[in-house]
């Protein structure tokens, strides 16, 4: 399910995102900071994976880089510039601590072989739709809007909050984020996890 690419990517940006909100905390916490987003970054993924196979098709995990700075042809920077590895450090610098950059990869989606020899409806795809990708980016969302709830109910607070704070982050609709997946995917979809991701997040500062 996982190539080694791929769990290198994954690793690295739980290293990233673990200093980048350990840098304000105790040294006591840093192995329940180091779990927690671990968890929280691999549920995400493995909901994109597993509704990935359910629309025969397979994603592969990679680093958010941006390669373009405007929108005419040749607004290419000249090597992509790794974001989803900068602006958590960069984010929780400006804010000591206080604000959590958490959307560090980004994926790609294949269609199987065997997927033109499916129905889907009236219809048989031999390519995956805007809104089928779009579905594997919210069922990362729809995880970690699963265990942010049972997270509160178990009173792992920290680990709550984490999970909004992803959700939040891939609900972004900017470059290659899941966030743009979903909002081109399916539009009513998108603004349906954005409330509940809104009203988890206004919740849980209430709490703090």
């Amino acid at each position: 399910m996982f190539n080694l690419k791929e769990i290198s990517t994954i690793l690295v940006s739980v290293a990233i995102i673990t200093l980048s909100i350990w840098l304000f905390r105790g040294v006591s916490q840093f192995l329940y900071i180091l779990l927690a987003v671990f968890l929280v970054i691999f549920l995400n993924i493995l909901g994109k994976k597993i509704m990935g196979f359910y629309l025969d098709s397979s994603i592969e995990i990679k680093p958010w880089k941006m390669e373009r700075y405007g929108f005419r042809p040749k607004d290419y920077f000249q090597k992509p510039i790794p974001v989803g590895l900068i602006l958590p450090v960069l984010f929780s610098l400006i804010s000591s601590g206080r604000f959590i950059w958490m959307s560090s990869t980004a994926f790609d989606v294949k269609p199987k072989s065997y997927r033109a020899t499916k129905k889907y409806g009236l219809y048989s795809y031999s390519e995956l739709t805007e809104e089928h990708i779009g579905l594997i980016a919210a069922a990362g969302v729809a995880v970690n809007l699963a265990f942010a709830i049972a997270g509160y109910f178990l009173g792992f607070s920290e680990f709550s909050r984490l999970n909004l704070y992803l959700a939040f982050f891939s609900l972004l609709p900017l470059s290659e984020l899941d966030g743009n997946k979903i909002f081109f995917g399916n539009f009513v979809l998108w603004c349906f996890l954005s409330v509940l991701v809104l009203i988890g997040l206004a919740y849980s500062f209430l709490l703090i």
